[in-house]
């Protein structure tokens, strides 16, 4: 087989695509047509080259023409846009926009990775000249620029998701004043909200203003240029830039018209071997469905690590007519805003909640490692699993240390359908500068084991009406702040002081974190207690979804 490849697109998936089919092919010509000037960058860089701590913009290239060229004998041609398919023809047809000509280039086996394009409002004055998306090398470019010729001194990011909070870390480290916009009612909506409160918090420290559960309505300009952004309830925020990180949109209109099929999600419908409705056009990366790992669903999940994956599959079985299936995506993901880290895997309870799972969860905030050895960390970690079967179905986790270690193990033990008891038993690597011999992964799966046993029958602070509250923390812990009606009662005293409770009460006991409510609740329970809970969380969780009575 020596199949004709021509590859639209590059970057992750369109690269991975070339390179493979090129390591398992020699002899099939591959071309790959990219329309903006850059074959393959690192997209997640570009974020980290404004504020400077990436220098040099070439850092961020992964592969040139020359370079592709050299190694793999690929023909890789930048600012070629490709604006039709002829599918009966087997060809492309598209725009030079280096020769300043049109082309036209024969395929056998063609792959689309068109990628995504970043939502602009249809609101007048977004294509203002100090309005930016960031998505490629030239508006990374364009952005610097304006950084370094305008001054600016305020900016507004519409958009509180992975980007838009790079971006904010990065404008600040430039000197600037920056406040997001954010429609949710929470920073970070691929958290649940409870997780992303923490992101608030960092955001506080330093100094960047967020306005939740407030819409983009205006751009308002002066001479051309964007001065100020109005938001829902009329507020205008000065602005000297705009970042607009709203999400994308996958590319499909090159696919479409060719009437290839697209699916319910917006993305190109593919098979397990990422073929499109035509068996000769495959499609990967941001421009294609996947299938998500614990829902079966076919999603549009747009980052890096599926691209690279599944457009190397696509590839594969373009040069050879074989390889694995198109394995399923779990999502996982994660970013550091200034010193804190977060990420989630798999579904978050929302989630869960609207694909119709009927799922507990479970929240630890442990040391990230000993708690003796310097500089130790806290997590705050959230286990998501089926409440009938303890299959794990997704988790959270922020800190400032450790949060990736945790997140990916349990993206391993959800990818070979672990459950809660898998979690509790897994045999982990354990040094006190590393972890604890109880890990965090671990504490997790306790609790969730306790939780589903009955051993440690749990509540969570949103649910407290008409329950005795028992706050078994010390009294110093208590006068920092506690839960309306709440009793302090330590556990240290605690079986000399039943007395001065109402058995026959629903009772809820909490602690800072949860641990020595547990303790507490099995006292109670074995001292004729008739319905005892410990608090989720603790008051760590409740204090963010309550408010807490000092």
């Amino acid at each position: 087989m020596a199949p004709r490849i021509v590859i639209v697109g590059g970057v992750a998936a369109g690269m991975s695509a070339a390179t493979r089919a090129r390591r398992l092919n020699e002899r099939s010509p591959i071309t790959v047509l990219e329309r903006g000037g850059y074959i393959s960058f690192a997209n997640c860089g570009l974020p980290y080259y404004l504020s400077g701590r990436i220098s040099g913009a070439g850092n961020l290239l992964l592969a040139t023409p020359e370079g592709v060229r050299s190694r793999y004998r690929i023909d890789a041609r930048v600012r070629h846009e490709v604006t039709a398919i002829d599918r009966a023809a087997k060809r492309v047809e598209g725009f030079d926009h280096v020769g300043d000509r049109r082309f036209s280039a024969p395929y056998d086996k063609l792959i689309l990775a068109t990628g995504a394009t970043p939502v602009v409002p249809p609101l007048p004055n977004a294509d203002a000249p100090n309005v930016f998306s960031l998505r490629s090398m030239e508006d990374m470019q364009a952005i610097r620029r304006w950084l370094e010729t305008d001054r600016p001194r305020h900016a507004v990011i519409v958009g509180a998701g992975f980007v838009g909070l790079e971006m904010a870390e990065a404008l600040v480290d430039c000197g600037l004043e920056v406040t997001i916009v954010e429609r949710a009612a929470a920073p970070l909506p691929a958290l649940d909200p409870e997780m992303a409160g923490y992101v608030r918090d960092v955001l506080d420290e330093h100094d960047v203003r967020l306005l939740t559960g407030a819409g983009l309505v205006a751009l308002h300009t002066e001479q051309g240029v964007v001065t100020e952004v109005e938001v829902d309830g009329g507020e205008r925020v000065p602005a000297d830039m705009v970042i607009l990180s709203m999400g994308v949109r996958p590319n499909v209109a090159l696919g479409e018209a060719a009437g290839l099929k697209v699916g319910d999600s917006g993305a190109l419908a593919v098979d397990e071997y990422l073929r499109t409705s035509d068996p000769d056009i495959y499609a990967a990366g941001d421009a294609a469905e996947v299938v998500h790992r614990v829902t079966g669903q076919t999603m549009h999940i747009p980052l890096a690590g599926p691209a690279n994956r599944l457009g190397r599959l696509a590839g594969e079985h373009a040069a050879t007519g074989a390889s694995a299936r198109a394995d399923r995506v779990l999502g996982t993901a994660i970013l550091r805003i200034f010193d804190l880290a977060m990420g989630v895997t798999g579904l978050t309870a929302a989630a869960a909640a609207k694909a119709g799972i009927v799922a507990d969860v479970a929240y630890v905030h442990p040391n990230h490692r000993a708690g003796y050895y310097p500089d130790t960390k806290q997590i705050h970690l959230k286990l998501v699993y089926e409440e009938a079967t303890g299959r794990l179905l997704g988790a959270q986790a922020v800190g400032r240390a450790g949060v990736d270690k945790r997140l990916d193990v349990i993206a391993t033990a959800i990818h070979f359908g672990g459950t809660v008891n898998d979690l509790a038993s897994l045999d982990l690597a354990y040094a006190p500068q590393f972890s604890s011999a109880k890990d965090p992964v671990h504490e997790a799966g306790f609790v969730a084991q306790n939780q589903r046993s009955g051993l440690m029958p749990a509540i969570h602070p949103t649910n407290l009406n008409g329950q005795q509250l028992v706050d078994v923390r010390a009294p110093a812990e208590f006068a920092q702040g506690t839960l309306e009606g709440a009793v302090n009662i330590p556990l240290d005293e605690l079986r000399d002081r039943l007395t001065e409770l109402d058995p026959a009460r629903p009772t809820v006991v909490f602690c800072q974190q949860g641990r020595r409510g547990y303790v507490a609740q099995r006292v109670l329970l074995q001292h004729g207690f008739g319905t005892v809970r410990n608090l989720k969380g603790g008051y760590t969780l409740a204090k963010r979804v309550r408010r807490p009575q000092c």
